[in-house]
């Protein structure tokens, strides 16, 4: 081209953007052009438009922002381009937003023309170049495309940034151009989109317009790899058959919605990321034989939290992996729906719709090879509505009833009878299998199935002992959840605790690395103060301060020596802990690798791994657990454990419930034998009584009574004061090792009949529905607990109708039907019916006098009680009226109480023997019990030791007797003279006839 061809060139582009912008062209062209204005304006179009580029922070802003086409010319650069053919609302989403990106690209590499390139780029790398989740669904489905036309991705991205960097680079590109090949793509693709069928240019109209021969960098990178435009072509075509046209904006985030919205199962199985499923074989069989129906062939799991419903599911796919189901099941995925992600983002009217469209026409296209298994199925109903749109169940019934769409559901048993029940078009197409909880036995097959999976991620080993004490306890003492799931996190817990102990460091080292600091910290002070001392001339100070650093020296000396030591232990230990957890891991790979290679059919690798590397592991796991790496000396433990025992299991049941550890183990056995003795140390003047509490004890502790009552159930009878209630008080701290897991419940508190619903709760719409019940919460929140039933026969007649169910079948149901568990309690109700049959013998030990007092009192009992509910009592307790010989060891019992309270402040509390007689003599009742004895206590003497330390008369260090002078309690403090016997004694065997409260 000449100079002259070259001037008039440019005066054409000039002109042409005077002609389009309006402005005159004396504002910027050379007044010897003016003469060929004319004719430029007259005969100038724009053969290759290009597109104008806002900030580099608003990729669209160089895009036209409208929706509607317009005529009008827009831009600011040079050439310009019609917005009736460069409309948003021409492309899908995905296609848009590479488009969109051309300018993240193009500042990327300071480039000033946008090339077709870059749209490849942008497609293969978005998140280098920030894209967004539209440019993430272009990504996939050029990646789909390109991978199954044989195209290697990684030699494509190499090759396209080395091209990129080689292109011109300009310091400021303010106006970037559209290059020739940019805009051939952008018309082949437009025009293209009829031949696919399509509505919207997408991102398969972009990879093909680009592999034409209209981009040369795409087209001869691809020839490179021996892929033609055909093969690309093909592959469209196919994918088209599964996914339809682009017929909606957002077509390609449809693409694979599985992948999107869903987790393959099988996948996971084949990798090893599931757990093995133990047992379940009649539930899983039944399963598969639903899904090789025709129609309808749609399983819904059923049961309670936790009892495996999704590891039934799991089973499925381990055997569908194995090719142990039936040939209509071989070669079939099992796609787990995740409802949450279908309806995230969703905020746009007919979003979810179409994303779950999508997925099940893709179920759908599959020929029957894809079965989707929605966990929590309760979701689908409701999920997604809005008004005047479906929600997920309406969607999914057509698919279901016709047998195109085979889905696995589990929900629990409340949810499906409160959503699933309720809409019977969608019950039908489900068929029920009903999943139970196992029982402990097969709960610890289950645990032993999982034990391998757990000690490797933990790297512990555990002990069969604890499996058992995982499957016992947590049937026993966890009523309100469900085996195997409480088991196996009992489990779990304890080997996360363990573990934990493990890679820290041990309590022993801890210790002795802060007692370091400590004196360090100290010998330093110690060292200036001597210094100081030495400076002035203070020897003897001087030579007291070098002893003591003399000391600290050898005590740090002897601290540091053994800290090398146990570190050195320690880390032996745990290097040895290390490397058993280590061939456990390889040994895990190995196996995992030998069952893919044998579902390959590959033999020979198999065979290699099973006979040739698998046994020198296993010997080497062998020699770890059995001898060990490092060497014990003679009595000498190991620092780290790493073996989970049932104690471990113990102590995580016992942080989950309170009880202490040592009551849930057979380390108890000793002790419930030694009940009576220890209840005697609390109590005075019952004998008969400890003897039948302590018996219904000892039945239930050795798993004679029936599981599904509670402990026990007992009715104490007896005159007010002898020590009902003191009793019951006594069992809780024996048995919880605590008197607050009483709970008390005064039934003086409903007398009347509408006080009933108090226990339970109020029903649904009477006030106080949302507090519940003052029995059920109580236990909800303590299920470990002694219920005291105070003064029984004060009681309402229909309190008793609720007491029925709970001694006989161990539970209630709460006014918002909850079930609470009461088999971990004891029931104890007292009442004073009967009391004077058991005066008027005035504490007769005769078997005579007992026996008609025991007819008396029962007599009365029926008089007053309902057949039926005494029916249900294991035990009626008949506590006797107290004599003064019983009072006496009260006194002691009480005074032993003061003495403690006194040692807190230093204090000594002597009391002679004429004032333990005389305190029993003036607080003896035989009608109020033990009552005025207390109140005798607090009046004669706590009263009077209060005067004397608020007076000053008694001061800490003091020894305070008691004796009695003038027939009255003479309080004091004792001399040198005074011969002290000794306050803390137990009571003689007189005093022990039986047991106070």
């Amino acid at each position: 081209m000449t100079t002259s061809q070259t001037r008039l060139a440019l005066l054409l582009v000039v002109v042409a953007a005077a002609w389009m912008e309006g402005t005159s062209v004396n504002a910027f062209a050379p007044a010897a052009y003016h003469n060929n204005v004319a004719r430029a304006k007259t005969s100038f179009r724009p053969a290759f438009p290009a597109i104008p580029v806002g900030h580099a922070s608003t990729p669209h802003s160089f895009l036209p922002q409208s929706s509607a086409p317009r005529k009008a010319w827009t831009s600011t650069t040079s050439l310009r381009i019609a917005a009736e053919d460069f409309s948003e609302d021409k492309y899908t989403e995905a296609a848009w937003s590479s488009i969109a990106g051309l300018t993240k690209v193009s500042d990327y590499y300071s480039a000033s023309t946008f090339e077709a390139p870059f749209v490849l780029e942008f497609m293969l790398n978005p998140n280098k170049h920030n894209g967004g989740e539209d440019a993430d669904a272009a990504k996939r489905v050029v990646e789909k495309i390109l991978n199954k036309a044989g195209v290697n991705l990684n030699r494509l991205r190499c090759e396209l940034d080395e091209y990129l960097a080689k292109q011109p680079r300009v310091s400021d590109p303010t106006n970037k151009i559209m290059g020739r090949t940019l805009q051939k793509v952008l018309e082949t693709a437009r025009n293209g989109k009829q031949a696919l069928g399509d509505s919207y240019v997408s991102t398969e109209g972009l990879v093909l317009a680009m592999v034409k021969e209209d981009d040369k960098f795409t087209r001869e990178a691809l020839m490179r790899q021996n892929v033609k435009y055909t093969d690309v072509l093909e592959v469209v075509k196919e994918m088209r058959k599964k996914s339809g046209p682009a017929i909606s904006r957002s077509a390609e985030s449809m693409y694979d919605a599985l992948t999107k919205y869903g987790v393959d199962l099988t996948e996971r199985a084949e990798q090893g990321k599931l757990d093995p499923v133990i047992g379940r074989d009649d539930e899983i069989r039944r399963a598969i034989q639903i899904l090789s129906r025709r129609t309808k062939n749609n399983p819904v799991l059923i049961g309670d939290p936790g009892v495996g419903k999704t590891a039934i599911a799991e089973g499925i796919a381990q055997r569908m992996i194995d090719g142990d189901v039936p040939d209509s099941l071989k070669n079939c995925r099992l796609i787990g729906l995740d409802m949450g992600a279908l309806v995230a983002g969703a905020s746009m009217r007919g979003q979810f719709e179409e994303r779950l469209k999508a997925v099940v026409e893709e179920v759908t296209q599959s020929d029957g090879e894809i079965i989707l298994f929605i966990d929590e199925m309760h979701t689908v109903v409701g999920a997604g509505a809005a008004q005047g749109s479906m929600d997920a169940s309406n969607l999914l019934k057509p698919a279901l009833a016709r047998g195109q769409l085979r889905c696995i559901g589990a929900t629990t048993i409340n949810e499906y009878r409160k959503y699933i029940e309720k809409d019977k078009a969608l019950e039908r197409r489900f068929q029920q299998v009903m999943i139970d909880q196992p029982t402990p036995e097969d709960t610890v097959s289950i645990l032993r199935g999982l034990k391998p999976r757990y000690e490797l991620h933990h790297g512990v080993r555990i002990r069969d002992e604890a499996l058992l004490a995982a499957a016992k306890l947590s049937h026993r003492y966890i009523p309100d959840r469900f085996l195997p799931d409480k088991a196996i996190d009992l489990v779990d817990e304890a080997c996360a605790k363990l573990n934990n102990e493990i890679t820290s460091k041990p309590t022993i080292l801890d210790e002795i690395d802060r007692r370091i600091i400590q004196l360090e910290m100290e010998r330093l002070s110690l060292q200036s103060d001597f210094e100081k001392y030495e400076e002035d001339g203070n020897t003897f100070k001087a030579t007291s301060e070098n002893f003591r650093l003399a000391k600290i020296d050898e005590e740090l000396g002897s601290l540091k020596y053994e800290q090398q030591e146990l570190n050195m232990k320690w880390m032996a230990e745990k290097g040895a802990v290390d490397r058993l957890k280590d061939v456990k891991e390889k040994i895990a790979k190995v196996k995992l690798d030998i069952e893919k290679f044998e579902r390959e059919f590959d033999l020979n690798k198999a065979a290699e791994l099973k006979y040739s590397d698998l046994p020198p592991l296993e010997r080497e796991l062998e020699e770890l657990e059995n001898i060990g790496q490092y060497d014990l000396g003679p009595g000498e433990e190991r620092m780290l454990r790493d073996e989970v025992v049932a104690d471990d299991i113990a102590g995580v049941v016992a942080v989950w419930t309170g009880i202490p550890p040592g009551k849930l183990l057979e380390s108890e056995r000793d002790r419930i034998l030694t009940m009576g003795d220890k209840l005697r140390e609390r109590l005075i003047g019952q004998d008969e009584a400890i003897r039948v509490v302590t018996e219904a004890v000892q039945r239930s502790r050795a798993g004679l009574n029936d599981p599904s009552k509670p402990i026990a159930s007992l009715i104490f009878l007896g005159p007010t004061g002898v020590g009902k209630t003191e009793c019951a008080k006594a069992l809780a701290e024996f048995m919880f090792d605590s008197e607050d897991a009483l709970i008390r419940i005064d039934m003086s508190e409903y007398m009347e009949k509408h006080t009933v619903s108090r226990l339970l709760g109020a029903p649904p719409g009477y006030v106080g529905y949302d507090e519940g019940g003052q029995l059920t919460d109580a236990i909800r929140r303590r299920p470990y607990a002694v219920l005291l039933f105070d003064e029984m026969e004060k009681a309402h007649p229909d309190v008793f109708n609720v007491m029925l169910q709970l001694l006989d079948d161990g539970r209630l149901t709460d006014s918002k039907g909850n079930t609470v568990n009461f088999r971990n309690t004891i029931c104890i109700f007292t009442s004073n019916v009967g009391s004077q049959e058991i005066l008027d013998l005035n504490g007769s030990s005769e078997i005579g006098d007992q026996e008609i007092m025991r007819s008396r009192v029962t007599e009365a009992m029926r008089e007053r009680f309902r057949p039926e509910f005494l029916n249900r009592i294991d035990e009626h307790v008949i506590f006797n009226s107290l004599n003064k010989n019983n009072l006496r060891g009260i006194v002691v019992l009480e005074v032993r109480r003061l003495e403690k309270r006194l040692e807190e402040k230093q204090m000594r509390l002597v009391l002679r023997e004429e004032a333990l007689d005389f305190l029993a003599e003036v607080g003896f009742d035989p009608v109020y019990g033990a009552r005025p004895l207390k109140r005798t206590i607090q009046r004669e003497l706590e009263t009077v030791v209060a005067r004397g330390i608020l007076g000053g008369e008694f001061v800490d260090g003091d020894t305070i007797l008691v004796d009695v002078v003038n027939e009255r309690l003479n309080v004091r403090r004792a001399t040198n003279a005074d011969s002290l016997p000794a306050v803390f004694r137990r009571p003689t065997e007189e005093e022990e006839v039986g047991m106070f409260g």
